[in-house]
């Protein structure tokens, strides 16, 4: 057997459960394996804020849940790959993964790509998507706190994003197409006994208007009777719509290469193996009953299993070996726990903390898990940077210092901060080209002289919750050598030659929002003729009134003296696509 080092057992391409689980199941079986992701890690249950059927937790979010999951992997060995896969090559023993960050050479392919959430067509959805049409919950139900709003759907997502919106809207009124739900009774259970909740079964939604400060009517088919009626919340004030109507298979990579039926769903066999040998299907996108986390897992297991047997077969057959994973997590932990073990005939008694043994302090925005993802990004950065604070006299503004000033500590002399303080709260103006609303920090780079040099990337508020990672990631492009794009991307980028400022309305709780931000910052880092900060709509309204924000993330993109201004999550081609680069 000769060991090919540019070669995996399996590329798994998606990283939501389905992936994951396949991740955890072969590496820990000593199979190389890459994880390969174009987004976040964690698929569409990211956006779950309660989860309460995955035996053995009892209570949960999807976030936190899939975070579990990619640790377990990681811990095992599982490599892992932020990249767009373009193409797959399946013929021959090897098979060749294309991606924008290159090309990957395995014995087995794992698709896991997942769903996305599906449009219904109704009158006004396209056009008010982000100004009152919404598709996640967790990331936009705050902004309709007070208000009523309408939900559409009838399956596992509709019923339990109902009672969730019950948070904040006084009134959750649910259309269901069809005669009743058809989810499990007992999810349907709980939005029938929510006082909070009114349920029109056969109905449809047809279409919604607005007014100036949102939407005002809608327009509802009774599917029995086939008559239309106008609907309105009962204040007559505004609304919202949430669409929860079941989802759309992210198949277009492999239509063509295996079998789908006509929903372009992928047809799988016994053991998830598709239409051609060596490649897999799991999760979502395939043919199946019941789309739920559980049965995703379920499906990377079964197919990491099969894989396992495809991959040692195709070993024996070539005389190729990729290298195994070695020195994991996993392995050092059960290392040290051993030989802690052996060491130590009897169990040391209790002593009594003391200023000699007091146990290390933990700072309240990085505990250790944070610290060993901070020890990784910092030790990759090549140069040094500082972090430019503008402040003002508001809590939020002392939040910011102190977390700053915790990561300047962690940082090995890497970061450094300089303080610009204003007296009093500052009024900033809403409709500037980048409003310059504190607090504030700005990422800088150490100019020939010594002086801080504005990168143009900076973010209004505290970047933590789902932010704290864009934002790290955002110092590391800034000191290089940065995320990797592949050549014709980086090209764009260079090729911008007109000013272009791309303000990002976001909220720390929406798990879309840090792809966004990331992106844009991934371009101004690159080309400083592109500025690119971020704000937190919690602390700044008066933006979210500016521009009638009802959905994050919010872009507003200003090049040339044109503003445009859209929504939604967006990839680096994407934003760039936005900029017109």
């Amino acid at each position: 057997m000769t060991e090919d080092k540019n070669l995996y057992d399996v590329v798994i391409i998606g990283g939501g459960p389905a992936g994951l689980s396949a991740g955890l199941y072969l590496a820990r079986a000593r199979y190389r394996t890459l994880i390969l992701e174009k987004d976040d890690f964690g698929g569409q249950i990211t956006i779950t804020a309660d989860v309460v059927n995955y035996p053995g937790v009892a209570r949960t979010d999807g976030r936190k849940l899939t975070e579990t999951m990619r640790q377990q992997a990681q811990d095992f060995g599982a490599e892992f790959m932020t990249a767009e896969a373009t193409g797959i090559d399946v013929d021959g023993d090897i098979k060749v993964v294309h991606t924008s960050r290159g090309d990957l050479r395995t014995f087995g392919v794992l698709i896991a790509t997942g769903a996305s959430p599906r449009k219904i067509g109704f009158e006004g959805e396209q056009e008010y998507a982000g100004r009152g049409v919404a598709y996640c919950a967790t990331c936009d139900g705050e902004f309709f706190s007070g208000r009523e709003v309408l939900v559409v759907g009838g399956g596992f997502a509709a019923a339990e994003e109902s009672v969730f919106l019950t948070k904040y809207a006084t009134k959750v009124t649910l259309l269901v197409r069809e005669e009743d739900f058809t989810c499990d009774a007992s999810v349907a259970a709980e939005a029938r006994n929510n006082d909070k909740i009114e349920i029109h079964y056969s109905t449809e939604l047809q279409g919604v208007s607005a007014g100036p400060g949102g939407l005002v009517e809608a327009t509802l088919l009774d599917r029995t009777t086939g008559e239309t009626r106008a609907w309105k919340p009962a204040d007559q004030g505004t609304f919202g719509v949430f669409v929860f109507a079941g989802y759309v298979p992210q198949t277009g990579l492999v239509k063509g290469v295996v079998d789908l039926d006509d929903h372009g769903y992928v047809i799988t066999h016994g053991y998830l193996e598709t239409s051609v040998p060596g490649v897999y299907a799991a999760g979502d996108l395939r043919v199946k009953n019941l789309r739920q986390v559980i049965t995703a897992t379920s499906d990377g297991a079964v197919a990491a299993v099969e894989l396992e047997r495809y991959a040692s077969d195709m070993s024996a057959r070539t005389g190729l070996v990729p290298p195994r994973p070695e020195n994991t997590p996993y392995e050092k932990s059960e290392k040290e726990a051993a030989e802690s073990a052996a060491a130590s005939g009897t169990s040391p008694a209790p002593v009594a903390q003391g200023a000699g043994n007091a146990p290390a302090k933990t700072s309240g925005f990085f505990g250790p898990d944070i610290r060993k993802q901070l020890d990784v990004v910092f030790g990759r950065m090549t140069a040094r940077l500082i972090l430019k604070l503008e402040l003002d006299d508001s809590p939020v503004s002392g939040e910011l210092r102190t977390f700053i000033d915790e990561l300047v500590s962690l940082s090995d002399g890497l970061l450094s901060s300089q303080v610009e303080n204003a007296s009093g709260v500052q009024d900033f103006d809403p409709a500037g080209d980048l409003p310059g609303a504190r607090p504030c920090v700005r990422i800088c780079r150490i100019g020939a002289d010594g002086e801080a040099e504005e990168t143009g990337l900076a973010f209004h508020g505290v970047p933590s919750g789902h932010e704290f990672n864009s934002f790290v990631l955002a110092l590391y492009n800034a000191a290089g050598p940065g995320q990797q794009v592949d050549q014709a991307t980086s090209d764009r980028i260079d090729a911008i030659n007109d000013q272009v400022d791309i303000m990002m309305l976001v909220s720390l709780t929406c798990t879309m929002c840090p792809t966004t931000v990331l992106s844009a910052q991934r371009v101004a880092s690159q080309n400083g003729k592109v500025r690119a900060e971020a704000y937190d709509l919690s602390h700044f309204p008066t933006l979210k009134d500016q521009y009638q924000v009802m959905s994050v993330p919010c872009i507003v993109i200003r090049k040339g003296g044109q503003e445009t201004v859209e929504f939604g999550k967006k990839s680096v081609p994407e934003m760039l696509d936005l900029i017109g680069a």
